[in-house]
């Protein structure tokens, strides 16, 4: 009978749509015989006698058996229990998998005996190793199967035809079936799994959200170590087949949400980090599966991760193609794909969780620490098996993290890497230990017992918070000798490099600056990018982006008294790196490929930076450029930064040549040569104007205005605040006296730079209303928050602004100097904790004290809010939403100093 229907029922003329209802009915009565006749106690009726007889008849059994196997494989993937209303084909769904089930499980059979049953053990298991071969087709059947569920699938989702109980059975048995080849007696006795490892990995892992997919008491079969293992294992053996085929699979199948946003790769990486974990969302706990080779899940997750980050650069130029071909069409249907990718992303994200839980992060450390090697198969051939000795290291979790930082960033614009740089920056002593790994690689093993210069020792020891507070409040007023330098140091309200207190003469001198020169130069990083290998290039983005995030919410008290989490001296060795690997990588004009670690490298150099020019903790020269006496003259490095950024226009590929530093880290650079950068491009605008025949000096065609000497800053604003660009030519001014009368004399420059600094010096006073000094010592000023209850209050402190560019344009100095908090906003830069004290230093005391409070915050009956004094009135801010009925408590005591601390910085200086 099986030989004629199993001809016939695997045609594909008998599927066809007018055929399909008399098949499902013929292979349903066929598959009923079957199984009566495996439950069949007559040997001479049971079919599965046939599989312990003769070698020939084993052979006929085989060969049918395979081909049932392959049919229940083909009836399963057309079974979808979301939508099928046809109840023939959920009765033949529930035949086809009791008869596989039966076919791989010999103890089903009625009729074995204990002579025949290693006979029964040997075809089964021949069966089964067929399951785990390409031409079984029962892992891309059950691929389409699982796929047909939807997340969290639960019995109100399943038609009312359909009872839950069969389609538990059926996804049951299924997953059984894929299971089989890895639990089976032979798999028990080392026999090769390559050919069923790779099919499982390829078409089951890869599968979008498949442990959400399932029911959950299916799952615990998965995570088993018997499967898990072995495709961890294949992944490394034959990665680049695996791939490939992954690849191959996602382009023939039907474009969707799920591979359209995250590539197949991404979630085989997905669900291989749930299977190996479990964790509690509630309480950030977890472990890893018991018996989890954790070396080899990390050098998978590393090799699946290095692979999907290759997807997405591939997807990102790809849709940079699409988006300069696209139109400006838009619509209903491309919002609903729009919401689709952001719904697919969420549930990938979800499945990454243990990641940026910290207890993963310890026991893969506690393992690191131990260096306990395992055993490792390298080949699956039974005649050339090799075991490999390996232990997890700490580059191999470094490694690890650096990916997964990446992948955090690609996937999640909102909010970037910020729950895994949260959990990095916190996580006990990993830090000091990444900074030790990459300080062995940048100064070699003796470089950690290097010596510094006696300055610098100085300064080291220099650190106690007497010191600090002094030094943060005395400023030296000597004038420098270059008058631009001047000009620009009055503006910033930062004193020169060379001139600040006694502490730092001795750090400034110019036989140090030569060793310093010398000693901070970092002889592996002068090649920038391009000289470091792989391993260094992930340890030094990821310690840069780890710190850099850390030092947002380190308090000035913790950096420098504390020497949390690096003493100085570790301080300025990582300044001196950075700022060397950086240098050189614009001096190198590296490729694109690099940009990620740039970005990241610059970003940490310039906190850093920030930190040394509110309180000095390394020597002026070792943010200088290291090979200072090969940089190009001034003028010719002016001209280079406009050719440069003239051709960047429109473009966002590569990073610009050198002269960019200017922009990206200026401090490479003296102070003076940057004045002298900047009153060369002056002369370059000034000559691009005359070339445009725009008037740039006095004479005819120059700027005639009248002014009020009782009303210069209204008389300005009115005349001069309509200009715009027009303001850089020439200005005539001809002043009229309190009594109205015209005054003598003639404008050849001196009343133009008087009505400059007479208006600035009138419009900048407190007593006008625009700006107020700061409570800090320096007396800088900064924008009042009443200038917006005032006339034209925003359009003043803006036309101050066109002001203060017309001084520095003609060359004019104006005494005074803005907050450096208000310097931040005018560059765009977001302020921190520490910024506040350059801006009210007794609500940073204050702030500090709370912070560091060892008692109940809770008795100070604060809130989240803050009442301030404007226009007369009393008006009450929320620092966060429903803030006057959030009470601070010690656990919260840090969100309510930065939320203060975030208000007066960025919220309240908003103009």
């Amino acid at each position: 009978m099986l030989r004629p229907f199993l001809f016939f029922i695997t045609q594909p003329s008998s599927w066809y749509k007018g055929q399909q209802t008399k098949t499902v009915k013929s292979i349903s009565r066929c598959f009923k015989i079957i199984l009566n006749s495996i439950n069949s106690m007559d040997q001479s009726k049971n079919f599965c006698s046939f599989a312990v007889g003769f070698p020939e008849e084993r052979s006929i059994w085989l060969y049918q058996a395979k081909k049932l196997i392959s049919l229940c494989s083909c009836i399963l993937a057309r079974c979808d229990h979301c939508c099928c209303k046809d109840v023939n084909m959920v009765e033949i769904s529930t035949l086809t998998m009791r008869l596989a089930i039966s076919l791989t499980d010999c103890k089903t059979w009625k009729n074995l005996t204990s002579e025949n049953t290693r006979a029964a053990d040997a075809s089964v298991e021949t069966l089964i190793e067929f399951i785990g071969t390409r031409q079984s087709g029962t892992y891309r059947c059950v691929r389409r199967y699982i796929k047909c569920f939807g997340p969290h699938v639960t019995p109100g989702k399943i038609d009312s035809a359909i009872a839950p109980d069969d389609q538990l059975l059926v996804t049951a048995s299924a997953v059984t079936l894929a299971l089989r080849p890895f639990n089976s007696t032979r798999a028990d006795m080392g026999v090769d799994l390559t050919g069923a490892a790779k099919e499982y990995f390829t078409l089951i892992l890869t599968i979008p959200y498949i442990c959400k997919r399932l029911p959950p008491l299916l799952l615990p079969a998965l995570k088993h170590i018997s499967v898990l293992q072995p495709s961890l294992s294949i992944l490394l053996i034959s990665k680049d087949k695996i791939f490939e085929e992954i690849s191959k699979l996602e382009q023939s199948e039907v474009s969707n949400v799920d591979n359209s946003t995250i590539p197949y790769c991404g979630w085989a990486l997905g669900n291989l980090i749930t299977l190996a974990t479990e964790h509690d969302d509630l309480s950030n706990s977890g472990c890893f599966i018991q018996g989890l080779d954790c070396c080899l899940y990390v050098d998978a997750i590393n090799c699946i991760s290095q692979n999907l980050l290759k997807c997405f650069e591939e997807s990102k130029g790809m849709l940079h193609c699409i988006d300069d071909r696209a139109t400006n069409n838009t619509s209903i249907t491309e919002e609903a794909d729009t919401n689709d990718s952001c719904r697919t992303k969420t549930l990938f994200m979800d499945l990454l969780k243990p990641i940026y839980q910290q207890w993963h992060l310890r026991k893969l450390l506690i393992l690191a620490k131990e260096d306990v090697p395992c055993d490792r198969e390298t080949n699956h051939d039974l005649d050339q098996r090799q075991v490999k000795r390996r232990s997890l290291k700490l580059t191999d979790i470094i490694c690890f993290y650096y990916y997964m930082l990446r992948i955090f960033s690609s996937l999640n614009p909102s909010i970037g890497p910020l729950p895994i740089l949260n959990m990095l920056s916190f996580t006990p002593g990993f830090l000091v230990d990444l900074w030790g790994t990459l300080e062995i690689s940048i100064f070699g093993q003796t470089g950690q017992k290097s010596q510094e210069p006696e300055h610098v020792k100085q300064l080291a020891g220099s650190s106690s918070g007497e010191q600090i507070s002094s030094t943060r409040q005395r400023r030296n007023t000597k004038d420098t000798p270059k008058k631009w330098a001047n000009v620009l140091h009055k503006i910033t309200g930062k004193s020169n490099d060379a001139d600040d207190t006694n502490l730092s003469d001795s750090l400034t001198s110019e036989n140090s600056n030569d060793d310093a020169l010398i000693l901070w130069d970092i002889e592996t990083m002068r090649q920038g990018s391009e000289g470091i290998g792989k391993d260094v290039m992930h340890m030094l983005h990821l310690f840069c982006a780890i710190y850099g995030h850390l030092l947002l919410v380190l308090d000035d008290i913790e950096f420098y008294e504390k020497q949390i989490p690096f003493t100085l001296e570790q301080q300025r060795k990582i300044a001196s790196a950075l700022n060397t690997f950086v240098y050189n990588s614009f001096l190198q004009n590296s490729g694109s490929g690099n940009k990620p670690l740039i970005d990241v490298t610059v970003r940490c150099l310039n906190l850093l930076y920030e930190r040394d020019s509110r309180h000095r903790f390394c020597p002026s020269s070792l943010w200088l450029s290291p090979a200072r006496t090969g940089r190009i003259p001034i003028a010719a490095a002016a001209r280079a930064h406009e050719a440069a950024f003239a051709s960047l226009v429109g473009t966002t590929s590569g990073i610009p040549t050198r002269s960019s530093v200017l922009t990206t880290v200026p401090h490479v650079y003296p102070f003076e040569e940057r004045v002298q950068m900047f009153r060369e491009f002056i002369e370059l605008d000034k000559a691009s104007r005359r070339a445009n025949g725009e008037v740039s000096g006095p004479g005819p065609g120059s700027i005639e205005i009248v002014i009020r000497r009782g009303h210069i800053v209204e008389d300005g604003y009115r005349q001069l605040n309509c200009l715009r660009s027009k303001l850089k030519s020439c200005i005539h001014v001809s002043f009229v006296s309190e009594c109205g009368l015209p005054e003598a004399g003639l404008d050849y420059g001196g009343l133009s730079k008087e009505f400059l600094t007479d208006l600035s010096k009138a419009a900048f006073s407190p007593e006008y209303g625009l700006f107020t000094q700061t409570s800090t010592s320096d007396s800088s000023i900064i924008p009042s928050s009443s200038a917006k209850l005032l006339d034209n209050g925003i359009d003043m402190i803006e036309f101050l602004g066109r002001v203060v560019g017309k001084a520095l344009y003609e060359g004019i100095l104006l005494d005074y100097c803005f907050s450096q908090v208000f310097v931040q906003k005018l560059l765009g830069r977001y302020s921190f904790l520490d910024e506040l004290s350059t801006l009210d230093s007794e609500l940073y005391r204050s702030l500090m004290q709370l912070k560091h409070y060892d008692g109940d915050v809770e008795e100070l009956c604060l809130d989240f809010t803050l009442t301030e004094e404007l226009g007369g009135k009393r008006i009450v801010h929320e620092l966060r939403p429903g803030g006057k009925n959030i009470s601070v408590t010690n656990e919260n005591k840090l969100h309510y100093v930065h939320a203060m601390a975030d208000y007066k910085l960025n919220r309240q200086v908003c103009y």
